[in-house]
């Protein structure tokens, strides 16, 4: 008994299984849709272009076509496809933390901007806070299906926006040596970040060795036109050798078409455009290809993080960007539930798990967030956590052998004792190919109903309590907290 109740020996299930099994696009679909993100590139082209980016884009070939638009012929987007950063090593400061993006590996992780969290006391939303941050932080550093970390929320109650970056980034390196992402609400907050990471790197220059931060940048305006600031931002980025995640986030019906294959067309040329941003600026440099595409209710105009539309669009965008050979980057698991109740289960399992299908390299979103985007929550980190196992199981698929298939084994169960308890090959499979998830309930009714009736929200709010009781990680050394805190406004 304690050897079955002890963790398996052999993970069944880690991140970075292989997705792309699901393909709601066929080959002709993706050609069509490819084609006509071209044609918008090299004949509409994109507007408000920074003087900045219109030089890199006039030397590598971009025409400025006299009329506040600049054209992008298709060789140079090819160019730019080709010379792209088809795989690179996103960094924890923890060496054993580090992943590989890009191929067929899928990895869940996080993002959003939530400005509620949902209070593990009252069961209610309210506004999030820095404690907040450093509390959802240092939860998912023991969280192993969880395998990058990029802030789930907004510390509100830090006006100033320096301030906010600054506490941001210093509650990432705090409390988790996972890679980790961030934002920089101007590009002039780059320089002074970079020297706190240096400090955490351990010297000058140490950063851009191993650079253990990339930034969350939406530098295209849907639709179709640049934002000066956040270009600003990408050009501080690769100075810095900080990787990218280049996010468009068009939405449906509004800032694109509302039809499916309109809207993969514009939004595969938006994301195109960053990424011939970057390579007029540096080709290669570490870019995730995030398309990211958003879904609202065209009778309301309410963001949907749910439904049938989001599963259908984002498994497309994974699987438009991985046939260009683009490291992907899409979103799942945007519930509008507000609770924990069924409507959170089905949304964030059917958009999760497709994503994951679809092979999603980098899927965005999938842990935290509930209300779309607008909430984050300790107990969904701790139940989105257990789903991406089963995910990832899924994606696992079955290991067809002559030893797995098992003739001997079926011809002695059958002859024998009649059923396959206690045999060599399902002893082994069970330690091997199974997942036992912690936290769900698979007791009979009986039992269930003598222990209190927990549901599922009850069980993750108390496993995140404890979580948080047990878990008080400090990173940083006390000679790396002292200088961080002498130069900058460290608020906790």
């Amino acid at each position: 008994m304690a050897l079955r109740a002890a963790k398996p020996q052999v993970h069944p299930c880690p991140p970075g299984q292989t997705g792309g099994h699901y393909r709601p696009l066929s080959d002709s679909d993706l050609h069509a849709i490819f084609e006509t993100a071209l044609r918008l590139l090299e004949e509409l082209g994109m507007g408000e272009v920074p003087d900045n980016l219109a030089q890199t884009l006039l030397a590598c070939g971009a025409i400025d076509n006299g009329k506040g638009r600049f054209l992008l012929p298709r060789g140079l987007v090819q160019q730019a496809i080709d010379q792209a950063a088809k795989v690179f090593t996103l960094h924890g400061r923890d060496p054993a933390r580090s992943i590989v993006v890009g191929g067929e590996a899928v990895h869940f992780g996080t993002g959003g901007a939530a400005v509620q969290t949902l209070d593990l006391d009252s069961g209610l939303y309210r506004p999030s806070t820095l404690a907040d941050l450093h509390d959802f932080t240092r939860l998912q550093d023991t969280l192993e299906n969880v395998s990058w970390f990029t802030r789930c929320c907004v510390a509100t109650d830090v006006p100033d926006n320096f301030d906010l970056d600054v506490n941001t980034v210093y509650a990432l390196l705090q409390n988790t040596t996972k890679p980790v992402a961030t934002s920089f609400t101007l590009a002039e907050h780059v320089d002074p970040i970079v020297d706190m990471l240096d400090i955490a790197a351990g010297g000058p220059g140490k950063f851009a060795e191993r650079p253990f931060v990339k930034a969350h940048i939406s530098p295209v305006i849907s639709p179709l036109r640049f934002g000066e600031d956040a270009v600003d931002v990408v050009f501080k980025c690769v100075e810095h050798r900080i990787p990218i995640s280049n996010i468009t986030a068009a939405q449906a019906g509004a800032t694109a078409p509302a039809t499916m294959a309109g809207f993969l067309a514009q939004s595969l040329a938006e994301t195109l455009a960053s990424l011939v941003m970057v390579h007029s600026i540096e080709p290669g440099f570490p870019m995730v290809f995030s398309n990211w595409p958003l879904v609202i209710d065209l009778r309301t105009g309410a963001f949907v993080g749910g439904g049938g539309e989001t599963v259908l669009l984002n498994a497309a965008s994974a699987q438009l960007s991985n046939w260009l050979g683009l490291c992907s980057g899409v979103a799942s698991s945007m519930t509008d539930a507000k609770a924990i109740d069924a409507q959170y289960g089905v949304e964030k399992g059917m958009t999760s798990l497709a994503a994951g299908l679809a092979g999603g390299n980098l899927i965005y979103e999938s842990s935290g967030m509930t209300a779309s985007l607008l909430g984050a929550s300790f107990e969904a980190f701790i139940l989105d956590d257990e789903m991406h196992a089963h995910t990832y199981r899924t994606l696992r698929g079955a290991e067809v052998t002559e030893a797995n298939l098992g003739f001997d084994d079926i011809c002695q169960a059958v002859l024998g004792e009649g059923h396959f308890l206690g045999g060599e090959q399902t002893l082994a499979a069970m330690e091997r190919d199974y997942f036992y998830p912690p936290l769900a309930d698979r007791d009979d009714p009986g039992v269930w109903g003598a222990g209190g009736a927990p549901t599922a929200w009850d069980r993750a709010r108390q496993k995140a309590r404890e979580v948080l009781a047990g878990h008080q990680p400090r990173y940083l050394s006390p000679e790396q907290d002292s200088a961080i805190r002498a130069r900058f406004n460290i608020i906790l």
